[in-house]
C-alpha cells in the first residue's frame, strides 16, 4: 500500500521536508477515529466502513486545503458521500445474504461504553432498526442524530435541499423512536445480568435462562451461510432458552462462554475447543435481556482480535 493508502489505517503518512507530516494527513489523521464512526454506523460493517475510509483520503489529498474553512465537515461530507454509494451497494447484497443479516461487531474501547449516547447509536439493537431506514434516511438520521450535525452541512452530504432534510430526518427519527430500546440500564446492572445469563448457559439451566429473558426477548444468529445458524429469528422466553439448550446440547467439542464488550455494549465470546465460535451481543431492558445477537459468519469476527475506537467527536 502506498503512502495515501497508509494514512487510512494510521501509520504515519507523507512528510513535509522539515520532517512533519502534511496538513491534508494531519487533518485526515485527527479525525480518522470520527469519520471511521459515521461510516460504521451507515454501513454496519467495518470492512465496508474502511473502503469507504481510503476512498475519502483518496479525495481529501486532491483537496486544495486552502479553499476548506471547516477540515472536519468537510471530511464528514466526503465520507458521508462514498458511505452512501456503498450502502446502496451493501443493501442489494443483503438481500442475497443466506439467513440473517447483523452488523459485524467490533470489539470497543472502554471509554465507547461510558459514552451513554455513542454505545447506544452503535448498539446491535439500534443498528438493526437502521437498517429498516432507506440509505438517505440512514445517512441523515445518524448525521443529525447521533453526530449532531447541522441541516445545512446534511444536506450538502447527501445533496438535498436543507427544508427536504429536516422532513426526512423527523420522518427518519419517528420511525426509529417507535423501535428503538425503551431503557438504557446502567453498566454495573448490564455486567450482573450478562453474568448471571452466562452462568445459566455454561450450566445449560433452562430456568436460569428464563430468570434472565424477557418474555418478549428475540434471538437472531447470522452464520452467513458460513456456519449453522437458525434461519428466521425466534421470539419469546420458552422458545428462546430451549433453543439455546438445545443448541449446547448439539455442539461438538468444550463450550466456553467470556464476558465482553461489543460495540460498547454487554456481550459474550461463545468459543468451542479454545476457538471462537461466535459473539454473543446482548440487550437489556428492565433487567431483563430482550434481544440476543449472535454472529457466527466468521467473515464477521476479524474485529475480535484488538480493540476499535469509536468517537461522536
Amino acid at each position: 500500500m502506498d503512502q495515501r493508502g497508509d494514512a487510512t489505517t494510521g501509520a504515519a503518512g507523507p512528510m513535509t521536508g522539515a520532517g512533519r507530516m502534511d496538513p491534508a494527513t494531519e487533518a485526515f489523521l485527527a479525525h480518522r477515529n470520527l469519520l471511521f464512526t459515521v461510516a460504521y454506523e451507515m454501513l454496519g460493517s467495518a470492512a465496508d466502513a474502511e473502503d469507504a475510509l481510503q476512498e475519502t483520503w483518496l479525495r481529501w489529498v486532491r483537496v486544495d486545503l486552502g479553499q476548506v474553512s471547516d477540515q472536519r465537515a468537510y471530511l464528514v461530507r466526503i465520507t458521508t458521500r462514498r458511505a452512501l454509494d456503498r450502502l446502496r451497494t451493501l443493501k442489494r447484497r443483503k438481500e442475497a445474504y443466506v439467513g440473517q443479516w447483523l452488523p459485524e461487531p467490533l470489539l470497543t474501547t472502554p471509554d465507547v461504553a461510558e459514552d451513554v449516547e455513542l454505545a447506544e447509536s452503535v448498539s446491535m439493537a439500534l443498528m438493526l432498526v437502521m437498517e429498516t431506514l432507506s440509505p438517505t434516511e440512514r445517512a441523515v438520521f445518524v448525521l443529525r442524530e447521533v453526530f449532531d450535525i447541522d441541516y445545512e452541512e446534511i444536506a450538502a452530504a447527501v445533496g438535498k435541499a436543507p427544508a427536504t432534510v429536516r422532513q426526512i430526518a423527523h420522518r427518519a427519527r419517528r420511525h426509529v423512536d417507535a423501535r428503538r430500546p425503551r431503557e438504557v440500564v446502567s453498566p454495573s446492572q448490564a455486567r450482573a445480568v450478562v453474568e448471571s445469563f452466562r452462568r445459566a448457559l455454561e450450566t445449560r439451566d433452562l430456568q436460569g435462562l428464563l430468570d434472565v429473558l424477557a418474555p418478549e426477548v428475540v434471538l437472531v444468529a447470522d452464520g452467513g451461510g458460513r456456519k449453522q445458524a437458525i434461519p428466521q429469528p425466534i421470539t419469546g422466553a420458552d422458545k428462546v432458552a430451549r433453543a439455546i439448550v438445545g443448541g449446547l446440547g448439539k455442539a461438538q467439542g468444550t463450550f466456553t462462554s467470556e464476558a465482553t464488550v461489543v460495540n460498547g455494549n454487554p456481550a459474550l465470546l461463545l468459543g468451542l475447543d479454545g476457538e471462537l465460535d461466535g459473539v454473543m451481543a446482548v440487550q437489556i431492558e428492565d433487567d431483563r435481556i430482550t434481544g440476543l445477537y449472535y454472529v457466527r459468519n466468521p467473515n464477521k469476527l476479524t474485529r475480535m482480535a484488538s480493540e476499535t475506537p469509536l468517537t461522536l467527536r
